[in-house]
């Protein structure tokens, strides 16, 4: 686990939304990310991101389409297998945080399952990315995403 994130996983929620507030955007990723879910100012944080690794979500692969890298989509990867499902768009737009311009993953559209989840990411370090999770209009989850090397 790349240093950033593990020390994500013993921040308190207010501590996570400063950094996400104080970031810009950034890129939005290409390619595939390791995810870990992040269950802010739990004592539990560490215990919760190995097993959604283990067993239900590992990243997302993200694929622009958009000449100019502002649009795309993404596949999640969940289960034990890294199976590719859940599909959403990825664009640019204004953050339910704080209103400022971040990252969407968008599943509105694009998933029977996860209509009612919205994601928003921001570039904090290059390739690092931390997420909150939004269901309906509550935030839920925080989550973070490494970029990995092309192939």
């Amino acid at each position: 686990m790349h240093d950033t994130v593990k020390s994500w996983l013993s921040k308190s929620r207010e501590e996570l939304d400063e950094i996400y507030n104080n970031a810009e955007a950034g890129n939005i990723p290409t390619g595939d990310t390791r995810g870990t879910a992040i269950l802010a100012g739990s004592i539990y944080s560490k215990a919760l991101a190995l097993f959604a690794r283990l067993f239900a979500w590992q990243g997302k692969v993200f694929d622009l389409f958009a000449a100019d890298g502002k649009a795309g989509v993404l596949v999640n990867k969940v289960t034990p297998f890294s199976l590719t499902f859940i599909i959403a768009k990825v664009y640019y737009d204004k953050s339910w945080m704080d209103d400022k311009n971040t990252i969407i993953i968008d599943y509105s559209k694009t998933s029977f399952f996860a209509k009612v989840i919205r994601d928003e990411i921001r570039e904090i370090e290059p390739g690092i990315y931390l997420g909150k999770v939004w269901w309906k209009n509550t935030r839920v989850l925080d989550f973070a995403l490494v970029q990995q090397p092309l192939e």
